[in-house]
């Protein structure tokens, strides 16, 4: 797959106001400007695939409360924002998309792994279009090298830990041999750490996020081969 400079849409084209972030009508903005897509997936309690990136869904909806805890028949009832827009499902942005953009899926974590990796594998290997998987969990990248080798995988780092341990260690060697990704994608924070020029150099490609202006993107060219951006 020919990755490089790629510049993927960070959950959609929106702005948080009259178009949310991971809705429909973001990806349709998406799809009509002809710029790949990154997007977030839970697993619900019913096992439904829901595209949306908190653990929780107050910030994006006003409710207090893990979206792990809903089913998909009442997630409906719910809007995203001041707006009419649902939380979609994988399936409906699957459908929407339909092969016309690369999609970039990362795929969130409620311990669950085995029973969302089955489902998403099963919607993906009836998927006509191109698509990468990404997950911060080390566990979900290890089980697609495992049981998907085919599909192109990456691991993302970042700096977001209190922990100084953690923060080491999840861009240790012995952390990416684990999972051994395709690809690493990482806080633009880090891209000047030694680990990950280590890791740069031995010409693995690396994803960088969140880009937010066209200046940062220029200055980041050469430390990153893709680039996730709020467009």
């Amino acid at each position: 797959m020919n990755i490089k400079d790629k510049i993927f849409a960070h959950r959609g084209i929106h702005n948080n106001k009259t178009i949310p972030e991971n809705s429909i009508k973001a990806f349709e903005k998406a799809i009509k400007e002809n710029i790949p897509i990154e997007l977030d997936v839970h697993i619900l309690k019913d096992n439904t695939l829901a595209v949306f990136h908190d653990d929780n869904l107050k910030r994006m909806t006003n409710i207090n409360k893990p979206i792990r805890k809903y089913t998909y028949k009442e997630l409906e009832k719910i809007t995203l924002l001041d707006t009419n827009y649902k939380i979609p499902t994988l399936k409906e942005v699957l459908y929407l998309v339909n092969g016309k953009v690369l999609l970039l899926i990362e795929l969130k974590n409620d311990h669950r792994t085995n029973t969302m990796c089955k489902k998403v594998c099963k919607m993906l290997d009836n998927y006509k279009g191109e698509f990468i998987i990404q997950s911060f969990y080390p566990n979900i990248i290890r089980w697609f090298k495992k049981h998907k080798p085919s599909y192109y995988r990456g691991l993302l780092i970042t700096n977001n830990y209190k922990s100084n341990f953690l923060k080491r260690f999840v861009r240790s060697d012995f952390i990416i041999n684990y999972c051994s990704p395709n690809f690493l994608s990482i806080t633009k924070k880090l891209l000047s750490n030694k680990q990950i020029k280590k890791q740069k150099s031995k010409d693995i490609p690396i994803f960088t996020w969140t880009i937010n202006t066209k200046d940062e993107l220029n200055k980041l060219k050469d430390k990153a081969d893709v680039f996730i951006c709020n467009l």
